[in-house]
């Protein structure tokens, strides 16, 4: 994927001009209120920057995944209204993001003011990437600028058709995750290490062969490592695993192992009889647990080869958990882990980037999401990026006008 032809909005004079900005406005939202207010938060630096320069600022997103047309429930509402808190400054609503509410909220907006529009997705026309509904959306803007990276890997109306329409820039949000994922996976600074976790190999074997001819170090850890403890003949009991991507682990172990990169699996294994808290655990060895145990987390020796191999490396890459995080005690491992690399990122070490919504939550549970490089809120984007693949919503502002 090339990159030089993204453009921000840098030097541009927008005073008065309609700056429609795809955002992702996709945050939880119970009994009416915002829940997590992480996305927004991020978002505020750039829509306080356009405003400032006297662009009429349109914020349009999807949000949930309205079946039938217009849902009430999923209304955008509540996020303007937080929106509007997090700025401290009032923030417009237009009941629908095309037709005549929509244009009597922009043309009602002053330089430097903020609306949001209806969520997307109450158009069919949204998911369809339909021509139609995107000159709908352009005819509200004089240029549009994407700043939904999380949004960049579907192509619908207001990622990719609507790039075509319109001169169109790459937001900031969107250029400081290309940029911190470029400094891991594209210009990276080795050795070069990544932690992919995770319950299923069968939902990231395109990351672990993307990966894998990429990194120095890869360190598999969650329910997918069980997979690949099987495949080396080891007793996993009864752990989840996929017996039939064994092939697929040992295909993934030779590519290493011809690259002469390190494959890292767990030594030893946190099990016990059932996923639950308060539950009696034992520490065994990885290639040898009982038939009646089920592996749920990586043991401390794991953690001691893992946190050895990380101290020898400059760049490191974080998706996915080592265990089941979810119930205690079985997110030691992954605890353990994620201070680690917090501490080499502080101590000026190692360039950290994390992602995936399982890994965030992990971080934030260990207490060092704010001690890593980058840590991106991003989902299916990140994993498809990792996957090597290209985005449709950055082809299409690389094509743009």
């Amino acid at each position: 994927m090339t990159f030089d032809k993204l453009e921000s909005t840098a030097g541009l004079t927008l005073t008065g001009k309609r700056v429609l900005v795809r955002a992702d406005l996709n945050v939880p939202v119970r009994d009416g209120k915002v829940s997590d207010a992480t996305r927004l938060e991020r978002l505020l630096p750039g829509l306080a920057e356009l405003a400032g320069r006297g662009a009429r600022v349109i914020v349009i997103s999807h949000f949930g995944r309205p079946q039938d047309g217009r849902d009430p429930r999923l209304s955008l509402a509540p996020v303007a209204n937080k929106l509007s808190e997090l700025l401290g400054k009032p923030v417009a609503f237009a009941e629908d993001c095309v037709g005549a509410p929509a244009e009597r909220t922009v043309s009602a907006l002053p330089a430097g003011g903020i609306a949001v529009l209806e969520n997307l997705r109450f158009h069919g026309g949204e998911e369809k990437n339909d021509p139609a509904f995107a000159r709908r959306l352009a005819a509200l803007g004089d240029l549009f600028v994407n700043d939904a990276f999380s949004a960049a890997h579907r192509a619908h109306a207001s990622t990719a058709a609507l790039a075509g329409l319109l001169p169109s820039y790459a937001g900031p949000l969107l250029l400081e995750e290309i940029n911190a994922l470029n400094s891991v996976l594209e210009n990276p600074k080795r050795p070069t290490a990544a932690v992919i976790g995770g319950a299923k190999v069968s939902s990231k074997i395109s990351v672990l062969k993307n990966l894998i001819a990429k990194v120095d170090i890869l360190i598999v850890g969650g329910g997918m490592a069980n997979t690949f403890l099987l495949a080396q003949g080891g007793k996993i009991g009864r752990s989840l695993a996929e017996p039939d991507l064994t092939p697929t682990a040992l295909e993934i172990i030779g590519a290493a192992k011809a690259r002469h990169a390190l494959l890292l699996l767990p030594d030893d294994v946190v099990v016990a009889e059932r996923l639950a808290a308060g539950v009696a655990t034992h520490t065994v060895p990885a290639l040898a647990t009982p038939d009646d145990q089920m592996i749920l987390d990586v043991g401390g020796k794991t953690v001691a080869r893992y946190t050895e191999a990380i101290e020898g490396a400059k760049t490191l890459l974080w998706n996915g958990p080592l265990g089941a995080f979810e119930v205690e005690p079985f997110a030691r491992g992954t605890i353990a882990l994620a201070r680690a690399v917090a501490k080499l990122t502080k101590a000026g070490r190692l360039l950290s980037v994390a992602g995936g919504g399982d890994t965030v939550a992990a971080l934030n549970a260990a207490g060092v999401t704010q001690d890593f490089s980058y840590v991106s809120t991003a989902g299916g984007a990140f994993l498809e990026w990792l996957e090597g693949r290209e985005l449709p919503g950055i082809v299409a502002l690389a094509r743009a006008p």
